[in-house]
């Protein structure tokens, strides 16, 4: 059973006299990848920062491994951190980047030889040992800069938004690698970004946050598929947000498999409309208004014959459904999830 190896109690941080993050807890597993996600200014760079020992008006408790490190300046941490510039030497071989950490040790050229090259055969770059940073692509300099920290063995590895400077093609076989490495090498890692698509590939572990405080911590199913509040439901996938009293108007009575309460929001993501009849579903007359295609998938705005609109999305692996013409869907009762009351922002 994995432990808790980061362990966040009442942790406050204060930034030129405003108190940014106040009384944020939160646990992180040993040998798992947790992602920090949430919208610019939710405080996430802040948090990591603070862990890393890079903030120091910081009040509460941070445990790693059991030890209480606030008080122990960054080096003493045994915290390894990438940033979103690689900060790469560039009058330094990718070889010697790579090893500085271990010459400032002082350690052998045995071991540093031998730790540096199983660390480039790890990231794949023991053909540009030689090479220097202005020589390699954005992928590949991030890689060594990742080579850089993880060859240090940290007890913690640290990365704040790291494929942000990349592009899109590139980011999604880096941050494949990177889960790749967490993986192999058993490391227990803290990976900030805002891409939504980016933590859920990746993460064993989500921590949403938002104005300073955290709205969730879960799997990222768990978070998707049952959002704790508004914000959740809202910030997490595309959605459709309704009340009890529209739900009823649709013909559901129940939602959860709880009767449906008149003055709660409920999620009910696009995905689970279809136009395939069950069983246990509730049908849904009406027709479809306009669609967009995403690739894999086809968004359609349908209005019901109550007027309300809704957000639906199918597979796209048939002719679209047609505008305009009178459809009937089908929502299972069960898969709608309650958020919180009329009045929860």
């Amino acid at each position: 059973m994995q432990s808790d190896f980061l362990q966040i109690q009442g942790l406050g941080i204060t930034l030129s006299g405003n108190n940014i993050i106040k009384d944020m807890s939160f646990k992180v597993r040993r040998n798992t990848l947790t992602t920090f996600l949430g919208p610019s200014g939710s405080g996430k760079t802040t948090v990591l920062r603070a862990i890393a020992g890079l903030n120091t008006e910081v009040s509460g408790k941070i445990l790693l491994d059991g030890e209480e490190i606030q008080s122990r300046s960054a080096n003493q941490r045994n915290i390894g951190m990438v940033f979103q510039s690689y900060a790469l030497f560039p009058n330094m071989s990718i070889f010697d980047n790579v090893a500085y950490g271990l010459r400032v040790q002082k350690k052998s050229n045995d071991v540093i030889n031998k730790e540096v090259m199983a660390m480039l055969q790890t990231v794949s770059l023991t053909n540009k040992k030689d090479a220097y940073p202005d020589q390699l692509s954005g992928g590949q300099k991030q890689r060594v800069a990742i080579a850089r920290a993880m060859v240090l063995k940290p007890k913690l590895l640290l990365l704040d938004e790291p494929l942000s400077a990349l592009d899109a093609k590139i980011r999604v076989s880096l941050r494949e690698q990177i889960r790749e490495y967490q993986q192999k090498l058993g490391i227990t890692m803290l990976f900030v970004t805002h891409d939504q698509g980016e933590a859920m590939a990746i993460s064993d572990d989500i921590v949403v946050m938002n104005e300073g405080k955290v709205q969730q911590q879960g799997s990222p199913m768990a978070i998707y598929a049952q959002p704790e509040n508004v914000f959740m439901a809202q910030f997490i996938g595309n959605h459709n947000l309704l009340m009890g009293t529209q739900l009823q108007q649709l013909g559901l009575t129940t939602a959860g498999g709880q009767t449906l309460v008149a003055d709660t929001h409920y999620v009910v993501r696009p995905e689970l409309f279809s136009p395939e009849a069950t069983p246990e579903a509730t049908a849904i007359a009406g027709q479809m208004t306009a669609c967009s295609m995403l690739g894999d998938r086809v968004q359609y705005h349908f209005m019901s014959d109550t007027k309300l609109p809704l957000k639906v999305e199918l597979l796209n692996h048939s002719e679209p459904l047609k505008i305009g013409v009178p459809l009937t869907l089908y929502l299972d009762p069960a898969a709608v999830h309650p958020v919180g009351p009329a009045n929860a922002e």
